[in-house]
């Protein structure tokens, strides 16, 4: 009933109001970082994925009646570039894309930048000690938090080899993939001890390469926490202070799908 009132409220203070005495835009002044890569041909999907970006064209150019027209047609495998996963991608009974409240999409954000061992490791696992360093430093990460993990693997990105570990495509590529990720043990603590409302990185993968059974997205899933992978541009953000809008496209039942993030930094 109160949020009734208030928007009855609302519509009483404005309904009548001159457009021109109403406040000025409150984003006019936000600076917003992409946080994502362009989808084209050089888009990178899991090795063994038979399909990747096609974006075919369907009209182009100047018509019979002289005016400009243009329409394609995109076709695009769920997961690859940057993109959400779902909880059901590894949750039977998890959200699909278009079941997730856009409150798991959008809120505050932190940045936990393990690139030192990361670069170093391309099998590092991020575990609970880095974020407990993070916090050292930072303070406790608040409930209901993103938590984005940088690696300085966007650097790499789309180059296969640097970004993969390995530039071979198809079922044998799988076993030389190596690039870093998250811990299960770290997965399930920061579900339970932290209570984030979602985890991304800007690797291909929340598991590192070399995972055989994807626990850490097992662990994130089953608690309902969606996770954004092969995020772009994490090194212009600062460690906090950020505030993330994360929209993927809706795809009813939808495991994943193609994800537009930005994020504004809070003075």
């Amino acid at each position: 009933m109160l949020g009734l009132a208030v928007a009855f409220l609302l519509i009483s203070c404005y309904s009548n109001t001159p457009v021109e005495t109403l406040s000025p835009d409150p984003f006019a002044d936000l600076k917003w970082i992409d946080l994502t890569y362009s989808f084209d041909s050089t888009t990178l999907y899991w090795p063994n994925n038979p399909d990747g970006f096609q974006h075919r064209v369907d009209a182009e150019g100047v018509t019979e009646l002289g005016y400009y027209y243009s329409s394609y047609t995109l076709l695009t495998p769920e997961h690859g570039g940057t993109h959400l996963d779902s909880p059901i991608h590894f949750y039977e009974k998890g959200e699909t894309v278009d079941e997730l409240p856009l409150s798991k999409l959008t809120g505050n954000a932190v940045v936990v930048d393990v690139s030192e061992k990361a670069l170093n490791d391309r099998d590092y696992l991020i575990d609970s000690a880095a974020v407990l360093d993070w916090e050292s430093v930072n303070g406790k990460i608040p409930e209901n938090t993103m938590v984005l993990f940088r690696t300085g693997y966007g650097q790499f990105y789309p180059d296969r080899e640097g970004y993969f570990g390995t530039a071979k495509t198809g079922v044998e590529a799988i076993p030389e993939l190596h690039f870093p990720g998250i811990q299960p043990e770290t997965a399930e603590w920061l579900a339970k001890a932290r209570k984030v409302k979602a985890v991304g990185l800007d690797t291909p993968s929340l598991d590192y390469g070399q995972s055989k059974d994807f626990a850490a997205h097992q662990r994130l899933m089953e608690n309902q926490i969606p996770g954004f992978e092969n995020m772009a541009n994490l090194d212009q953000l600062p460690a906090t202070g950020i505030y993330v809008v994360a929209l993927p496209m809706k795809i009813k039942g939808g495991s994943g799908g193609p994800l537009r993030v930005i994020a504004t930094i809070r003075d």
